[in-house]
């Protein structure tokens, strides 16, 4: 195919802004539009090492002040991003700074946003194989390299999701096929007290409804009890219900448990459940050799979830799903209608629209298999190893200062903590910690955050953003140790 002339192009963008049903933009204002926003962007990024941690997040009335109808006439584009780069995104968590110690972070690295950049420009249609063969192969060389770092088989299939939860629908969706089948009524989904709560909303999406989803007791590590799997397994099939999935955290959210991966499957393999892992936080630490202990069974998994925007670092709205058998996950979704091309061979080409729930779907797979391409998997394992290290070193000053109870060593790259005093109460010690993770934030160096857990709120570390190095850990724990100490020293009434 002969490419178009310069004459060509010129051509065919050769448009003038008085023509009303135009919404064609000639080449070389596309190009300085493009570098205006990548000028604005790059000098955001610059900046993230001295922008607070979070900001303003009073803004009720600015949010109520941006509500208006639709414009009928066109504003140029620099008086839009003037005040989106001014006041808008920095009224929000700053959650691609190197001091996003809160939640589980989701990194952004900048060749992903590249990769969007060349995705939407050449907005090629990659829901089906035919639509763009080369494309979509990019996307299946991606699933391969995750199958392959989780050790699963070759016959294990998967799809790029929005994120977690899509994903662990799906996986609870191929379940529910390969193990119900017209029992809907009778499935009994089994999980822990510290499942991500997306769990049971997709098995609520998938058709399981609450009262069959078990929520059993975790031991004192926040981990799912495996003799509680069995007795409530037992209890079910007495009832006459169907166990038919048992779904087991790679690192959860509260406390960074990783549950007895090894012994669950076990119990799955011995009673007929499918196991599902969601890995959407810890997951690619099984990427590094030396940290794959941790994770032991997680290769034995049904089915995986996987969040690339959080062990891989890449832009929010990237998950992931591998499941073994890949004709069960392609069983589930596959669907055919007389307008759709057909794939030559599904054993040979991947085709998106076999294993997943969408067809009209966005180039995914270009912002995952880009920054891989560009760093490699060292570089990736590297920084995964150094985060792992850094919670580990932190978590360990964390324990030694006063007051602190360290309740959840960092299995992976995150721990848990509580703050009391000699005869202190737990309804003082959840509101002490609460203030301690208010406290640290406020002063603007790093973002910390808590969870509730039980009866118990918890303070929690998580060392995931790429852009964290020892500096700012150093930070945090210094913050940590001065605010305790002020804590403390106020409920003692000044002594020491």
């Amino acid at each position: 195919m002969t490419p178009p002339s310069r004459r060509d192009i010129e051509h065919t963008h050769r448009v003038t802004h008085d023509d009303p049903a135009s919404l064609e933009l000639p080449p070389a204002e596309m190009l300085q539009l493009g570098q205006d926003v990548l000028r604005r962007v790059v000098e955001h990024i610059a900046a993230l090492g001295s922008s607070p941690c979070h900001g303003d997040l009073d803004v009720t009335d600015v949010c109520r002040a941006l509500r208006a109808p639709a414009p009928e006439q066109g504003t140029p584009l620099a008086q839009l991003l003037d005040p989106l780069f001014a006041n808008w995104v920095h009224r929000s968590f700053n959650s691609a700074g190197p001091g996003y110690l809160a939640f589980i972070p989701g990194g952004g690295l900048f060749p992903s946003a590249l990769a969007d950049l060349i995705a939407d420009g050449v907005n090629r249609y990659t829901g089906v194989w035919q639509g763009a063969p080369v494309l979509v192969e990019l996307e299946a060389n991606v699933l391969r390299w995750f199958s392959d770092w989780m050790q699963f088989p070759q016959a294990a299939r998967g799809l790029l999701t929005s994120g977690g939860t899509l994903a662990t629908f799906s996986a609870i969706v191929s379940a529910r096929e390969q193990r119900l089948g017209t029992r809907l009524r009778d499935g009994v989904l089994y999980t822990s007290t510290q499942a991500h709560h997306s769990v049971e909303k997709t098995a609520r999406l998938a058709g399981i409804l609450p009262d069959r989803v078990r929520n059993l007791e975790v031991d004192s590590d926040y981990r799912l009890r495996p003799e509680a799997l069995e007795a409530a397994i037992a209890e079910d099939r007495a009832q006459g219900l169907v166990p038919f999935l048992v779904v087991s955290s790679a690192g959860t959210t509260n406390t960074g448990a990783v549950d007895p991966l090894d012994a669950i499957a076990d119990i799955a393999a011995r009673e007929g459940l499918w196991h599902h892992v969601d890995g959407a936080y810890g997951a690619f630490f099984h990427i590094c050799p030396e940290l794959r202990p941790l994770l032991a069974g997680l290769s034995r998994a049904d089915s995986l979830t996987l969040d690339p925007h959080k062990g891989l670092f890449l832009p929010y709205g990237t998950g992931a799903l591998l499941v073994r058998d890949g004709e069960a996950l392609r069983a589930a979704h596959s669907a055919t209608a007389g307008y759709l091309p057909a794939t030559p061979d599904l054993n040979e080409f991947y085709d998106p629209c076999e294993y997943g729930p969408e067809l009209s779907r966005d180039f995914r797979g270009l912002r995952v298999w880009l920054p891989l391409s560009m760093f490699g998997a060292s570089r990736f394992r590297a920084a995964l190893l150094e985060k792992r290290n850094l919670a580990v070193e932190a978590a360990g000053r964390v324990a030694e200062l006063p007051g602190i109870s360290l309740v959840a060593p960092p299995q992976l790259s995150l721990f848990a903590f509580h703050l009391g005093w000699p005869g202190s109460t737990l309804p003082e010690e959840n509101q002490a910690t609460r203030d301690l993770m208010r406290r640290v934030t406020a002063r603007g160096r790093v973002m910390v955050t808590g969870a509730q857990v039980g009866d118990r709120y918890l303070g929690r570390v998580c060392v995931l953003a790429f852009r964290t190095r020892a500096a700012h850990v150093d930070a945090c724990v210094e913050d940590i140790a001065a605010e305790s100490a002020a804590i403390l020293a106020e409920r003692s009434g000044g002594r020491q």
